[in-house]
């Protein structure tokens, strides 16, 4: 999570969030909380829609002030340690509950798709999109479609003729 988020969801301005985590620094290895980099927070503005972080223009061609830092599950955790309040204590409740929800239904359905399905169903859908990008090359368009229904207007067309390759050829040729 962001430190946006979490400084929302425990009722600390970012700016007081940070400064909280920086001063139990200690407690907050790398695999708890990590800046992210300009790349990531391009990538996750691209899924999310201008946020409150996003206030100063930083020559990137965004607007941002400072980049987040996002925290791993073991960092909220240790953010309970931390952060002070009784907004912090209820939500800090919360979230340890949520937690739990999560890997409780993570585990009482991993039977149902292993990782190796998943891997399977990833493979499967790369090769499908592929494919699905062939079909569309080798696909009429509405304007072949429409140059079609037009030849078939034209009083002077022949009556007995087949599509062939998207055009329109005497029944005759096409036997031949």
């Amino acid at each position: 999570m962001l430190d946006f988020d979490l400084a929302e969801i425990y009722g600390y301005s970012v700016k007081a969030f940070n400064q909280q985590v920086k001063n139990n620094i200690e407690k907050f290895d790398e695999d708890f909380r990590f800046q992210l980099t300009w790349e990531e927070l391009e990538e996750i503005s691209f899924l999310r829609s201008r946020s409150k972080f996003l206030t100063l223009n930083n020559g990137r061609g965004s607007n941002i002030k400072y980049l987040p830092y996002a925290f791993t599950e073991q960092g909220i955790y240790m953010l309970m340690t931390v952060l002070r309040g009784d907004v912090a204590i209820q939500q800090s409740k919360m979230l340890i509950r949520l937690f739990k929800g999560m890997k409780d239904f993570i585990i009482e359905r991993e039977h149902l798709i292993g990782y190796d399905e998943v891997a399977k169903l990833a493979i499967q859908t790369s090769q499908n999109t592929n494919d699905i990008a062939l079909i569309k090359e080798n696909m009429a368009t509405k304007s072949d479609i429409a140059h079609i229904i037009e030849d078939f207007t034209n009083p002077e067309m022949k009556k007995d003729f087949l599509l062939l390759h998207g055009k329109p050829v005497e029944a005759d040729l096409a036997y031949q």
